[in-house]
């Protein structure tokens, strides 16, 4: 089965279960993208790449919360694309604000029983609490807006409805 996704470095499962890149893969991906990799830092910088996904992933599944997607077993996704370079409009407005710009941005598509919702995730680098953590990131989830659909789920977690 082909990746569901624009890239080649993880996909679906037989099972329809979304897979992570083994090292190899994302190592690859990284030399494709232009950056310098080094072999024996993919051990720590793919588990760190997974659970930021998976906390993205959380988040996603605390916004699809109540929109329908129980009735079909859960959202899942169906594809994403990793923009980089492409700012969304509210990291353009912080940066512009004197906030750091993300490192990274997803868009990734949900499958809500049928209907896609399309969500965008800004990537950023958190601040040193002093807690002993070497790593600490910053996740701003949210659907697009894009369609009706998004708006309708934005302006209802602005008013307190979601």
């Amino acid at each position: 089965m082909e990746p569901a996704n624009s890239e080649q470095e993880s996909g679906v499962s037989a099972s329809g279960k979304w897979i992570y890149p083994s090292e190899q893969m994302f190592f690859n991906a990284m030399k494709r993208k232009n950056y310098d990799p080094k072999t024996e830092d993919m051990r720590a910088i793919v588990p760190i790449h997974n659970a930021v996904n998976e906390r993205a992933w959380m988040e996603i599944k605390q916004w699809e919360k109540g929109q329908g997607a129980e009735r079909c077993g859960g959202p899942r996704l169906d594809s994403f694309s990793g923009t980089a370079a492409a700012m969304t409009p509210r990291a353009r407005l912080y940066t512009v604000l004197g906030y750091q710009a993300p490192f990274d941005r997803h868009d990734w598509v949900v499958d809500r029983c049928g209907t896609k919702v399309d969500y965008v995730i800004d990537f950023y680098a958190g601040k040193d609490e002093g807690k002993g953590k070497s790593l600490n990131f910053f996740l701003d989830v949210r659907p697009k807006l894009n369609s009706w659909e998004g708006w309708r789920m934005r302006l209802g977690r602005a008013i307190g409805l979601g």
